[in-house]
């Protein structure tokens, strides 16, 4: 699988489309989502529409910059105008935002296209994805174990080639420890760096938000996607 920035490096370059790489991301999920519970919603409406405008842009020498076309996925704890954010509990089963969260207006103005909201350790309240009242999330590599958590949704989808990077949340290791389990690399950006606002929060003086979870360089591929 190619790294983030070998993907939007072939955008820019129009060696790859966004509308293909969008189909392509999508039919993974519908392969391998049933599976592994990475994805609790897929958007694949809004996917399209961002992917064809991200073409036409590109195509016209519009290119907005690395993350523009590159198919991405959000942890369902990060509020998406229209779109169910659940925080994978029952209590906010049927919650729908009417405004999205910060990182998800830089997003849109950076080009990239979401295609969903990821499962999580409900509330981002545990390490192990287990604890979700959509199911738990299954470890690619390993199906039989815990994907890490509490962006376990966003550390698998990713290591099994759902997407190409996804956004989490890290307060107590919430990025980094399903990252080291998925075998991804995830980044939890220094406090306040990006702003947290529309994020459910696990703890508001101590949540961190922003880009967390790509493809490691190492290009292993997890033993059920070969």
């Amino acid at each position: 699988m190619r790294t983030i920035v070998e993907v939007g490096e072939a955008l820019r370059t129009k060696k790859l489309s966004p509308v293909e790489l969008t189909r392509h991301c999508l039919a993974r999920i519908a392969q391998g989502n049933p599976s592994l519970n990475a994805f609790i919603t897929v958007t694949p409406e809004l996917a399209f529409e961002q992917a064809r405008q991200a073409e036409e842009e590109i195509l016209r020498g519009g290119w907005r910059g690395p993350l523009h076309g590159v198919p991405l996925g959000l942890k369902d704890l990060i509020d998406t105008a229209g779109i169910a954010t659940t925080a994978a509990s029952e209590l906010y089963k049927h919650r729908i935002p009417i405004q999205r969260a910060e990182v998800v207006r830089k997003l849109e103005q950076a080009g990239a296209v979401v295609l969903g909201k990821h499962n999580l350790h409900e509330f981002a309240y545990g390490g192990s994805s287990m604890i979700s009242c959509f199911g738990e999330v299954r470890n690619p590599w390993k199906p039989a174990h815990i994907s890490g958590g509490s962006s376990g949704g966003s550390a698998a989808a990713v290591a099994a080639g759902l997407g190409y990077a996804a956004i989490g949340t890290d307060t107590a290791g919430s990025i980094r420890e399903p990252a080291a389990l998925c075998g991804v690399v995830g980044l939890k950006p220094t406090y306040a760096r990006v702003s947290a606002r529309g994020v459910i929060p696990l703890s508001e003086s101590s949540i961190t938000s922003g880009r967390s979870l790509e493809p490691s360089p190492m290009r292993h591929t997890p033993a059920g996607n070969r």
